[in-house]
């Protein structure tokens, strides 16, 4: 079974960073792409970045500039750099990986808290 652990999270203040990191284990194959999703109280999850096995990335406008994602395709493990953070920034994040093109398959990680607070 695949299993995607995210670590990192935290409280920081306003302009402070925070580096989220997803290691991904029990993979038959490296994912397609890898990314991260919020979701505030509320609020409906949404994409935060994702970047393909390309090396091309998306990013939610809130976030283009501030936040950079990266990845280790042997290893299977994803990073959000977070910087300048803001209170809006403040929700669960979840870490997400889809396997395979024709046949994909999405996966997710039990989140992980991020506050940005003062």
């Amino acid at each position: 079974q695949v299993q995607l652990v995210e670590s990192g999270g935290g409280l920081v203040q306003p302009g402070g960073s925070l580096r989220l990191s997803c290691a991904a284990s029990g993979s038959i194959g490296s994912f397609y792409y890898m990314g991260w999703y919020r979701q505030a109280p509320g609020k409906q999850r949404e994409l935060v970045a994702r970047i393909f096995s390309s090396g091309i990335t998306n990013y939610a406008d809130s976030v283009r500039g501030r936040l950079t994602i990266s990845r280790d395709n042997a290893k299977n493990t994803v990073n959000l750099q977070m910087n300048t953070l803001k209170p809006e920034d403040t929700a669960v994040y979840y870490c997400n990986a889809r396997a395979g093109v024709l046949n994909p398959k999405d996966y997710w990680g039990q989140g992980t808290q991020v506050t940005v607070s003062s």
